[in-house]
């Protein structure tokens, strides 16, 4: 959301280009790191199959990753 609608308006209105470079690059390290923290959880605790692959398409949609979590948690209450 600040790289949409702060750092964006920011560079192309104002000509400030320094904030979608910083911000751009917390954005890419937030990235990676769920993508880790997945694949770290996807081991420790034995996700079902469909389990990473969704986790990944979460991360590219809007409030994805809320919603991946909510369909695992209501997934793993039926097994336990």
């Amino acid at each position: 959301m600040l790289l949409l609608f702060i750092a964006m308006p920011l560079k192309y209105m104002m000509g400030i280009p320094e904030a979608v470079k910083y911000i751009g690059m917390a954005h890419g390290v937030l990235f990676i790191a769920y993508i880790l923290i997945l694949l770290g959880a996807t081991t420790k605790i034995k996700m079902p199959i469909w389990a990473m692959p969704a986790g990944v398409l979460g991360s590219f949609l809007p409030f994805g990753p809320f919603i991946f979590d909510h369909l695992l948690k209501k997934s793993l209450k039926k097994t336990s």
